[in-house]
């Protein structure tokens, strides 16, 4: 898996664009800047943005070469963020230490995905807010006729609101959206996708 994203993200063009998920940007405009973590964030498009208004940002992911991109995109657009390469067993992040958490498009195998959520939960504050936007199990219909709608090809990394009660559900729900929408980001998240939207606080 490491080996797919840094050949993925080490292309030269940012593969899932330089802007901001739309629905992570119109929810985050909403919040008061504090310390905010993005888990599998990639090329930084989500974190970078976060920095432009005000947030301390850390984030982390398994790709080097992903890192290398964020870094240049912070840099590009004159700020900073703390980004880390590895897991989060890897990770030395304070318990109960962060005011936002930052799920996009953030797939993880089934096996470890409620034990990764429960770790990542953890690290939020009482109070603190999650911002999720991930493809629904729906999604397979979408990305077997068009492969550029991207998302996993495996049913088990895609999401449910039964998956998301048991992952999320001691979290008070402020927003839950299972949608379909035009996605326009880069060249792997284009066309018609099916998406679930949360947002919970702690």
């Amino acid at each position: 898996m490491k080996e797919f994203w840094d050949t993925r993200y080490a292309a030269e063009e940012y593969v899932y664009g330089k802007e901001p998920n739309r629905f992570f940007q119109s929810e985050l405009l909403d919040l008061k800047p504090g310390k905010a973590l993005f888990p599998a964030e990639g090329e930084g498009r989500n974190a970078v943005f976060a920095a432009e208004n005000g947030w301390e940002v850390c984030a982390f992911d398994i790709s080097e070469s992903a890192k290398k991109k964020a870094e240049k995109l912070a840099l590009e657009r004159g700020v900073k963020i703390n980004y880390s390469v590895g897991t989060l067993d890897q990770m030395n992040f304070e318990q109960e230490s962060f005011d936002l958490l930052v799920l996009i498009f953030a797939h993880f195998p089934n096996e470890i995905r409620y034990a990764l959520h429960q770790g990542l939960l953890g690290l939020l504050k009482p109070g603190g807010t999650l911002i999720l936007e991930a493809f629904s199990k729906e999604h397979l219909e979408y990305n077997s006729i068009n492969p550029k709608a991207g998302g996993p090809r495996d049913a088990s990394m895609l999401f449910s609101k039964e998956e998301l009660d048991r992952d999320f559900g001691k979290l008070e729900w402020l927003y839950f959206e299972k949608t379909v929408t035009e996605m326009k980001e880069g060249e792997y998240h284009v066309g018609l996708s099916s998406v679930i939207r949360l947002v919970a606080r702690k």
